[in-house]
């Protein structure tokens, strides 16, 4: 199902919708790595402790919340303009998982900095260092996708 109206404004939906990903993907490259950092600083030390509770919170709700809700609402008007997608094709759908799980690992790094708020420390590090590189596989994979359409 395509809307004919949405035609028109193609290209103005895909930057829109470029740059919230932008934005997002910028977020989910810097909050684990501020959770690599924040493992390192013992429960309640003090102000280094409660600035990095700040930067994490801010950095969910003020940058990463609306730009995964930008990217989605975009996404979803470009998929809804004629032409843009062809459901047919296998490239779509790996897209589509992939950005499925890059909302999944969003909620997850939300619900980690819930933990972190609390004081509760549930992963080492190094577990952090490691999901540090789950958004760079991830936007590999949405790329290719996206611009080489292999399948």
């Amino acid at each position: 199902m395509t809307i004919d109206a949405l035609a028109p404004f193609y290209l103005w939906v895909k930057s829109l919708h470029l740059m919230a990903v932008m934005a997002w993907m910028a977020g989910l490259f810097y909050l684990p790595r501020l959770y690599v950092y924040h493992s390192e600083i013992e429960p309640g030390a003090g102000r280094e402790h409660e600035r990095f509770k700040k930067m994490e919170r801010l950095l969910l709700r003020a940058i990463m919340n609306p730009a995964m809700i930008a990217t989605w609402l975009f996404g979803v008007i470009l998929v809804l303009t004629p032409g843009a997608v062809s459901w047919t094709e296998g490239w779509w759908h790996l897209k589509l998982a992939s950005v499925l799980a890059m909302t999944w690992f969003h909620m997850y790094l939300a619900k980690h900095r819930r933990a972190f708020e609390r004081d509760e420390r549930l992963f080492p590090q190094r577990h952090w260092r490691i999901m540090n590189e789950v958004p760079t596989v991830l936007m590999i994979v949405i790329v290719l996708m996206v611009i080489v359409k292999p399948f």
